[in-house]
């Protein structure tokens, strides 16, 4: 096949005549690459298999399958529903037609053909095609380029408040992870059902990286303070989840096009409510199914990676200590304090843990 051939529009022909299928043929090779269908499975079978055509022809008084019914099934199989059908038919009662529009076809063609108009009618609808096409295209591109452009300011601001956190490190990446991890476990429970779509999986993990933007407001001494901290001292780190909630919500109220914006909803609810207890003994005093799911895994992801990890206050506890702390309290932290199915998918997920914590996985 020439370059040529491969650039041209593709048009599937559907007749069980063999007459009405040369007549097309002879209008329309000239112009588009021609394939023929003589019975509706075959016309299904070239539809939906390798290079879709741009175009199809379909007679409606076929033995076996109508023509209706393979625009029926056309329409319902996702490989094949855009592809533009156009009815050729010696059918003239307004009622055929109507049905054939119920079905998702883009027009009639009488028989007998008019060429002039069998060329006219075909030409428009490819073009119409091809602008179609394009336009998704362009959405596309642009719907990746926001999406990819979003994860960055997100990651970007993320770094920004591990900047301020010296001996942080990697909790930006390894907190991203648990969460994943726990997201993923709990997607099919019957308590979240339908919660973890695609949409608020790909939200909900890249906006992890916010959680902490607040401490960027956080005086130094007090946020790198090797010791204990006075009551006053702890209730301005406290501020720090206040702090992020209004960042966040000033970078939303600067963007001109809100339907944009939605892509912070996940980031402030993180912000303010990962330092929430499940028993209300949190920062805010949220209780049980008031703190967000967000909030509530990444309260669990941010505690256990604050076990974990060297603070200039402490050192870090081995996995086993932070298991323990967390399963069954030390004073300080308690079991009560997460929601008990997000405790459970951190024990279910307590080895993969591990290696996140590790630096093996």
């Amino acid at each position: 096949m020439s370059n040529s051939d491969k650039a041209r529009q593709t048009i599937l022909i559907v007749d069980d005549t063999p007459e009405n299928i040369m007549i097309l043929m002879d209008l329309l090779r000239n112009q588009y690459t021609i394939t023929v269908a003589t019975n509706g499975k075959r016309a299904l079978q070239l539809a939906s298999s390798g290079t879709p055509p741009d175009l199809i022809l379909l007679d409606v008084l076929m033995p076996e399958m109508n023509g209706y019914e393979v625009c029926s099934q056309l329409k319902a199989d996702p490989r094949t529903s855009d592809i533009p059908v156009i009815f050729v038919t010696g059918l003239s009662d307004e009622s055929d037609e109507q049905k054939g529009f119920d079905l998702g076809a883009v027009d009639f063609i009488l028989k007998p053909f008019s060429p002039s108009l069998v060329k006219a009618r075909v030409r428009i609808h490819l073009e119409l095609k091809k602008h179609r096409d394009n336009l998704e295209e362009i959405v596309h591109e642009r719907t990746r380029e926001l999406v990819l452009t979003q994860d960055a300011a997100i990651f970007g601001l993320g770094v920004l408040a591990e900047y301020r956190d010296i001996e942080t490190g990697q909790h930006i990446m390894r907190t991203r992870k648990y969460v994943q991890l726990m997201a993923e476990q709990l997607k099919d429970h019957s308590r979240f059902k339908g919660y973890f779509s695609d949409a608020t999986m790909h939200l909900l993990i890249n906006s992890t990286p916010l959680h902490d933007i607040g401490k960027v407001a956080i005086p130094d001494v007090i946020l790198q303070k090797p010791g204990p901290l006075t009551e006053l001292e702890f209730q301005t780190i406290k501020q720090h989840t206040i702090f992020g909630k209004e960042i966040i919500n000033r970078i939303e109220a600067g963007m001109s096009d809100k339907s944009a914006s939605s892509f912070l909803r996940f980031a402030e609810e993180l912000a303010y409510t990962h330092h929430e207890h499940w028993d209300g003994s949190g920062y805010h005093g949220l209780k049980g199914d008031e703190i967000p799911v967000s909030g509530r895994l990444m309260a669990m992801a941010d505690i256990y990676d604050a076990l974990t990890s060297v603070r200039v206050y402490k050192s870090a506890y081995s996995h086993e200590e932070a298991l323990k702390t967390i399963t069954e309290g030390n004073g300080r932290t308690r079991p009560e304090h997460f929601d008990p199915v997000v405790l459970q998918a951190f024990v279910d997920l307590c080895d993969t843990f591990r290696q996140v914590s590790s630096g093996r996985s």
